[in-house]
């Protein structure tokens, strides 16, 4: 079920960089602010899938669906049609060089966007917009979603972010009111993206520093990018369709490291993406190992603070979750006017899916009865995590309905 995300997250700055290389940066500082004569303002979110999604207008249209995601450094617009209907006055055509022929490679750059979130006011904030939805973000986490919103929003204000009631407060960072009994990290910031040190113990018992981006918008626990050249792979792991790049698909493997140390907190055993070497970008702006996800971030109430360079850090009632994977090697995505149609994307090798015969493109309508357009992506997660158990799936299949017994099994 990875895959429609790692479309987007995982290797997302192969295309920001080209963004970013053909774009004029503008002298200007593109940032949030508080509007005056207020000390903070609250904001709900939706955590869908390990995705932060808030509501937000532009240009006096929406409201529209945006990702809140610390791992990219310019607003993303990845809804082609709304370049109609925010009224942008003027824009001009970027080509992403070497990505590819065609409109799917091609962007559209806009002028500054007045973005509407209450009680706040945008200050130069452009966008670039993909001319085709080409990572269908809608589709992964079953909800329509229009785009990204990164480093803008996190420059010049303190952002706290309460996982246990999905409430973001957001304050000037002399205001800045940490959660009690918090653990305070440094980071760093570097080419508008948040980076820290951590120490990660890996199934040999080694530990080892690694510098990552604190990736919001990353959906899994963890990714190592150099894991395979430095230590090598993992015994117990399997291979792993981890999406698809521009450039084509991305093969890895899935695996479990014992733990990731962060300021006083060890997080055990847990689920770590190793793409293959031939899929890691080596020109890195940074030198990093790898990112840090919600999958990991949501076990914390947080609190960034850019302007000094800090995290706080602390466990909420998700800490000592388990992290448990897929359990039946189904890749799928929702389509349709509604999004209310499951439809597989890919069946892992050797996996239950594979082993009752499911392929690509077959349509899942019921799990246990249940109708899925009834069901949300977390639901329809919730039963293919659930180990050691049978699910009765009804699928739409050669033109044809029939009703399959698949039997689930942890496979790392």
């Amino acid at each position: 079920m990875l895959a429609g995300l790692y479309k987007y997250l995982k290797f997302k700055h192969i295309w920001l960089a080209a963004i970013f290389n053909c774009l004029l940066i503008s002298a200007s500082a593109q940032s949030f602010e508080i509007d005056s004569g207020r000390k903070n303002v609250d904001i709900p979110f939706k955590l869908i899938r390990n995705m932060v999604v808030i509501k937000l207008n532009i240009n006096n249209k929406g409201p529209f669906n945006f990702v809140l995601d610390t791992g990219v450094g310019l607003m993303i617009i990845t809804e082609p049609k709304l370049v109609d209907s925010i009224n942008i006055t003027s824009k001009r055509t970027i080509k992403l060089s070497g990505l590819g022929e065609g409109d799917a490679f091609e962007a559209y750059v806009t002028p500054p966007l007045n973005v509407q979130i209450s009680g706040l006011k945008s200050e130069n904030v452009s966008a670039a917009i993909l001319k085709t939805d080409y990572f269908n973000l809608s589709g992964y986490i079953g909800l329509p979603i229009h785009g990204l919103l990164g480093y803008e929003f996190f420059s010049a204000l303190g952002v706290k972010i309460n996982f246990s009631d999905t409430t973001m407060t957001v304050c000037r960072p002399k205001d800045i009111k940490p959660f009690r009994k918090s653990q305070k990290v440094p980071i760093t910031i570097e080419d508008k993206k948040p980076y820290l040190t951590t120490t990660i113990t890996f199934p040999d018992g080694s530990e080892v520093p690694n510098k990552l981006i604190i990736d919001l918008g990353a959906g899994h626990p963890l990714s190592l990018e150099n894991m395979l050249q430095k230590h090598g792979l993992p015994k117990k792991s399997v291979p792993a369709n981890l999406g698809v790049a521009l450039n084509g698909p991305i093969t890895g493997y899935l695996s479990r490291v014992k733990a990731i140390d962060i300021g006083k907190y060890r997080i055990k055993n847990v689920i770590t993406s190793f793409p293959d070497k031939d899929y890691v970008q080596r020109t890195y702006s940074v030198p990093r190992d790898g990112n840090i996800g919600t999958g990991i971030l949501k076990k914390f109430n947080l609190v960034f603070d850019y302007s000094n360079g800090l995290l706080y850090l602390k466990s909420n009632d998700k800490f000592k979750a388990p992290f448990e994977h897929d359990m039946s090697g189904i890749e799928y995505y929702l389509a349709g006017e509604n999004l209310s149609h499951l439809i597989v994307g890919r069946v892992a090798p050797g996996s239950p899916a594979d082993d009752i015969g499911l392929i690509k493109d077959d349509e899942i309508t019921s799990i246990n009865f249940k109708p899925v357009s009834k069901m949300t992506t977390e639901e329809i997660d919730a039963y293919f995590k659930t180990t050691e158990r049978s699910l009765l799936l009804e699928v739409y299949h050669d033109k044809r309905y029939d009703r399959v017994v698949i039997t689930l099994k942890r496979r790392i």
